[in-house]
């Protein structure tokens, strides 16, 4: 219960929880660009999932969790901080601090808002888009029409972008501050793990990115 109950548990909590949702991140781009296999790509990764209820709804839990536990921490951090001493707290991190790094707590709200929003849309189909999940000629659900079909709107296609963007700024520092917290770091590594988390951050923005941007061009129809 102490990594509850003090400043150094709570960052460690955010640190590994946060770390766990990066490698479900990297998973996660893996198997949307098979989009780019056309439908036979997408849908067959889709029927690949479907199989594997119980790995599939494991995962649900453990990043369900780890995602409660990340917000629930970070906002509570936030909030001691910004009643700590604020003008103390700015002078002292001023120089260090980036854009990534002060907006943290806005950049993580708008990817939770995006989460709860991906899911309702793709998920469980909640969403005013009347989204339909039909068949292909192999009998597998479309992913891939119900994708292009969906991203294919300005607003979803933009909204899915914004999302990305909010995504590379919030790791653009979170990978290298978790890596810090957890005290695997020191003044060599540091700014090597500041540069992977760079770049690892470009490579989501592309990638995922990249999905709604060729959708909206009619590149994938």
């Amino acid at each position: 219960m102490r990594l509850f109950s003090t400043s150094i548990g709570r960052k460690g909590v955010m640190a590994v929880t946060g770390l766990l949702m990066v490698l479900f991140v990297v998973g996660h781009l893996l198997g949307n660009l098979t989009v780019f296999k056309g439908p036979d790509g997408i849908n067959a990764y889709a029927e690949g999932l479907h199989k594997l209820v119980p790995v599939v709804w494991g995962t649900r839990i453990v990043m369900g969790s780890a995602l409660i536990l990340h917000v629930y921490m970070s906002i509570q951090i936030t909030l001691e901080n910004w009643a700590a001493n604020p003008k103390k707290y700015a002078v002292s991190r001023s120089l260090r601090a980036t854009f990534s790094s002060k907006n943290m707590i806005w950049t993580g709200a708008a990817i939770g808002a995006f989460v709860i929003y991906h899911l309702a849309h793709f998920t469980f189909r909640v969403t005013p888009s009347d989204l339909m999940l039909g068949t292909d000629t192999m009998g597998r659900p479309d992913v891939y029409q119900m994708v292009v079909d969906s991203l294919s709107g300005a607003v979803i296609g933009g909204v899915y972008l914004v999302a990305m963007v909010a995504l590379c700024l919030h790791l653009w520092h979170g990978i290298q501050s978790l890596f810090q917290t957890l005290g695997l770091s020191n003044a060599k590594l540091l700014p090597e793990y500041g540069l992977w988390g760079k770049v690892l951050s470009g490579i989501f923005l592309v990638g995922f990115g990249a999905i709604p941007a060729v959708i909206l061009a009619g590149i994938l129809k």
